[in-house]
């Protein structure tokens, strides 16, 4: 079996049978067999519903029937996107898995889609790539690698559709001096189930916009990580997600600040209304003893608008020097501001058309950050969709 999970050897964190005490020393292997079979009483498991994962998490699931279509649209001048092998060198050249969904998506998957986007190149149109689910009968498997080259300038979005039950890796390669916007859509239909690992590696002088908009699906989990690979990069890491009856919707984020003179935002804000509507948003930030001069901040902000509704929000600094520019976090979850909608109401605007406003208002300025009018549309139509509902 020549693939590159069997070629490469796996990396353990310090010691593998001593629990790790950093994000840093967390077990990553491309073996499955390293991983023990998640039993949900694993920290990073704990909010995650097992029960409805279909056995992705243990591979008991077996193969799906037809896996999800990925198509794309007309592409700008200096990007390609191409199927690869798994012998290509560039898979799993910045991922490297560290839970088992992740190693068992990369061992898994039968082919790559690489989106490669040429040096000095500045896209003027999107680079859309659509992945539309086939049915959730059966398991799926998934590799994606973005590489942007050296000053090269891109919005790349994917957008993903249908119905499936899915595991899947992304790789982002953003070499020196470039220049990234990639907007991640979840917009699945309700019975959707996706485990998601997306890996960024920026280099010097690089900057990257992520915008993560999850609207559908049963349960979505994705998991956000980057490392600095030279001085003076940064990334801006938007997230919105609205929840309705039901759905699990859960977004964490590894940042790992391992060069000096970095910069890194976290902002996710999420809505949830309905009968066991759940959200979990989970971010680390993790700045080690060579990162002088690091610049970050993450926030979570959660909007309940009815009862039965439940969000968790855990923010974690992990900080190993004292030479920073700064490093702060936030989380806040609540109802209606009364304030603001005495403002409203106390103009003339009925209790309902009040409280749509504000919805819009908490969403407006991440919304805002999708470079695509289009997709700005859509998303905006889906969240007006589940007001109604409601009748916010």
């Amino acid at each position: 079996m020549t693939t590159n999970a069997m070629a490469r050897p796996h990396a353990h964190g310090p010691g593998s049978d001593v629990p790790p005490k950093t994000k840093s020393q967390l077990l990553r292997s491309y073996d499955v067999a390293d991983f023990p079979t998640l039993n949900g009483r694993e920290e990073d498991w704990r909010f995650t519903p097992l029960r409805r994962l279909r056995g992705l998490h243990d591979g008991t699931l077996p193969a799906a029937s037809a896996a999800p279509r990925r198509e794309h649209d007309a592409l700008p001048e200096g990007v390609t996107v191409a199927a690869v092998g798994k012998d290509d060198t560039r898979i799993g050249s910045v991922l490297v898995p560290f839970d088992r969904p992740s190693a068992q998506a990369y061992t898994s998957m039968a082919e790559a889609l690489v989106v490669s986007v040429a040096p000095d190149t500045e896209a003027t149109t999107p680079v859309v790539v659509r992945v539309t689910g086939e049915g959730s009968d059966g398991a799926s498997y998934a590799h994606t690698f973005i590489e942007v080259g050296r000053f090269a300038s891109v919005t790349v979005v994917l957008d993903h559709t249908g119905s499936t039950t899915l595991a899947d890796n992304v790789e982002i390669d953003v070499a020196d001096g470039a220049k990234l916007t990639l907007v991640s859509i979840a917009d699945w239909s309700a019975d959707a189930v996706q485990l998601q690992h997306q890996k960024v590696r920026i280099g010097r002088d690089a900057a990257v916009t992520h915008v993560s908009v999850t609207l559908g699906g049963d349960v979505v989990r994705q998991y956000l990580s980057a490392e600095f690979a030279g001085p003076g990069g940064s990334i801006d890491a938007f997230g919105l997600y609205f929840a309705d009856d039901g759905q699990h919707l859960e977004h964490r984020q590894l940042v790992d600040h391992g060069q000096p003179d970095c910069r890194s935002n976290v902002n996710y804000r999420g809505a949830l209304q309905g009968a066991d509507a759940h959200t979990v948003w989970v971010g680390d930030v993790l700045i080690q003893d060579v990162a002088t001069g690091t610049e970050t901040y993450e926030i979570n902000r959660n909007l309940v608008l009815t009862d039965g509704a439940r969000a968790d929000s855990v923010p974690n600094l992990e900080i190993e020097t004292g030479e920073i520019l700064s490093a702060g976090h936030a989380s806040t979850t609540g109802r209606f501001d009364d304030e603001q909608l005495f403002y409203l109401q106390s103009r003339g605007i009925t209790a309902d058309e009040a409280r749509r406003l504000v919805v819009r208002g908490f969403f407006i300025e991440l919304i805002n950050k999708i470079p695509v009018e289009a997709l700005r549309d859509r998303l905006s139509d889906g969240i007006e969709a589940r007001l109604d509902k409601v009748g916010a």
